[in-house]
């Protein structure tokens, strides 16, 4: 198999280990199990950022330095990409890229981590009622399966079935996983309330939204309508403002409520700013789960 997504994703994150500490990426993806099923290994010198409750106060003590227990995963863990696989994820991004690529990149860097780390990957969309999925297994051939299945099954006619795959991960799928919903605006603001306290009830659930391309420019294309949005409205200041207020409002109203259930979000506009992005993520999940 050519590992074609696999050498993308390798190559963004190299390009940004370039700009920043190479081990940032790996050091958030580990962070989100702090204080979940670990087992106690050794203890380092407190550094900022830090979680109090991990001090040990009587070793700091003796030795005269703030010291901070270390710990090591008791298993490997489970890691789901759940994937919106309607039509809409074929429309561009705010920063003109299609957002299904954008898709890939993002769920195929976790599930890279997750590979490094020893991990199994797992995915999951639903095409035209028809459910995809991929079980957990290890190995960088597995992800390159379900990034280059799903890149292929995402068609024009397709519609949005996220909603139903989420009811099909709640009733099928019962070991314990950290899930990452990946999808877009209106994927995110589609998913109900009674969805999400099922999932995050049971399971680490993060969300990625995939930006959707605002309405300027000489050729918005409306994937929806299937043509051209006409240049008297892409025109249009008033409009313009109208669509950023109307997404926005969207967008923190639906955060609110998933963060309500320890959910957290990020927006992701290009592939260029998926590393960040998901080291901003990861340490926001930590943060908001730390007991």
């Amino acid at each position: 198999m050519i590992m074609n997504y696999i050498k993308k994703i390798k190559a963004n994150i190299s390009i940004y280990a370039s700009k920043k500490t190479a081990n940032i990426l790996d050091g958030a993806y580990k962070s989100i199990y702090k204080g979940r099923s670990m087992n106690f290994e050794d203890l380092r010198e407190y550094v900022i950022g830090d979680n109090i409750k991990d001090i040990d106060w009587k070793a700091s003590a003796r030795s005269g330095n703030l010291l901070i227990k270390q710990y090591i995963a008791e298993k490997k863990h489970n890691i789901m990409l759940i994937f919106d696989a309607g039509k809409k994820m074929l429309a561009d991004t705010k920063k003109n890229e299609v957002k299904k690529d954008v898709a890939i990149i993002a769920g195929g860097t976790i599930a890279y981590l997750a590979n490094q780390n020893g991990d199994y990957v797992g995915a999951i969309y639903n095409q035209n009622d028809n459910v995809s999925y991929f079980p957990f297994k290890e190995g960088i051939f597995n992800i390159e399966k379900i990034l280059s299945q799903y890149d292929s099954d995402i068609q024009k006619e397709s519609p949005s079935n996220l909603e139903e795959t989420l009811e099909y991960v709640y009733k099928n799928i019962k070991r314990r996983m950290i899930i990452f919903i990946i999808t877009d605006l209106e994927g995110m603001d589609n998913i109900k309330e009674k969805e999400i306290k099922r999932l995050s009830g049971m399971h680490d659930v993060m969300l990625i939204n995939i930006s959707d391309a605002d309405m300027t420019g000489e050729n918005a294309f409306d994937i929806e309508a299937e043509g051209y949005i006409p240049s008297i409205f892409l025109e249009d200041k008033k409009l313009h403002e109208l669509e950023e207020k109307n997404k926005t409002e969207i967008y923190n109203k639906k955060k609110k409520i998933l963060e309500r259930h320890r959910i957290s979000t990020t927006t992701i506009d290009n592939n260029a700013e998926i590393v960040q992005k998901i080291i901003e993520l990861l340490e926001r999940h930590k943060n908001a789960n730390i007991r």
